[in-house]
C-alpha cells in the first residue's frame, strides 16, 4: 500500500491518500476537492472510501464536496457520526463562533474492525482522548495513520468536546504494544516512527 500526504489542507491538518492498485482512499479530506480529485486521476484509481480519523472541522473541510464528486462513503468511528453535522461537536463553533456542519458519514467503525482497500487491509485502532472517537488506522501492518492522536513529539489537546486527558494517555500507552519501527503520518505535522514519537512523550 502506497501513501501520499495532500498538505497543505485546511489549518495545517494533513490529508493522506492511500493506493493499492487501482483502489484509493482518502483519509481525513482536509485539502479541497480539485486536489484531491486530480491527484485520484493521476494515480488512476477510484476512491473507494473517505475514512476519518476524528470529526473536527479542520479534517472534514472537503467531506462534502468529495462524497458528490466520487460517490464514495465516508466512515467514522461510532461514537461521532454526529460530529461532522453538529458545529459544536466538530469544534468550529467553539473556536469561531459561528455553524459549519457536514453531512453525517455513512458508517460507523469499531475497535479492530477491518476494512479492505483492493487486498490490502486497514485495521480500525480506537484511541479515544483527543475525542471519544478518535482512531488511528493501521494500514496492511505498514505503517500507521495516527490523527491528532499521535504527532512528532506531541498529541492532540484534549478540552474540546468529548476530549479526556486520561482516555488519551492510556491510548498513547496501547500504542506501545505496536512495533516500534513503524511509520506514523500523523494528523499535523511531519512523518516519524512509532517509537520516536513516543519517546519523546513524557508518559
Amino acid at each position: 500500500m502506497r501513501i501520499r500526504n495532500l498538505y497543505p489542507g485546511s489549518w495545517g491538518s494533513n490529508c493522506y491518500l492511500l493506493i493499492s492498485g487501482g483502489n484509493a482512499a482518502i483519509v481525513d479530506p482536509s485539502a479541497d476537492v480539485k486536489t484531491l480529485t486530480a491527484a485520484l486521476k493521476e494515480e488512476g484509481a477510484s476512491l473507494r472510501c473517505i475514512l476519518l480519523t476524528h470529526g473536527h472541522f479542520d479534517h472534514i473541510v472537503s467531506l462534502d464536496t468529495l462524497r458528490q464528486a466520487t460517490g464514495a462513503p465516508a466512515m467514522i468511528h461510532a461514537s461521532e457520526l454526529e460530529f461532522p453535522s453538529d458545529s459544536h461537536k466538530n469544534a468550529f463553533a467553539d473556536l469561531f463562533f459561528m455553524d459549519r456542519t457536514y453531512r453525517a458519514p455513512e458508517e460507523g467503525l469499531c475497535d479492530g474492525q477491518t476494512l479492505w482497500l483492493g487486498e490490502e487491509s486497514i485495521r480500525v485502532i480506537h484511541t479515544p482522548g483527543h475525542t471519544c472517537g478518535s482512531v488511528c488506522y493501521l494500514c496492511n501492518e505498514e505503517f500507521l495513520i495516527t490523527g491528532d492522536t499521535l504527532f512528532d513529539g506531541g498529541y492532540g489537546r484534549f478540552d474540546l468536546y468529548s476530549g479526556d486527558a486520561r482516555a488519551l494517555m492510556r491510548s498513547l500507552l496501547s500504542l506501545r504494544e505496536l512495533p516500534g519501527h513503524l511509520p506514523i503520518y500523523p494528523g499535523h505535522g511531519g512523518s516519524t516512527t512509532l517509537a520516536q514519537a513516543l519517546n519523546k512523550l513524557d508518559i
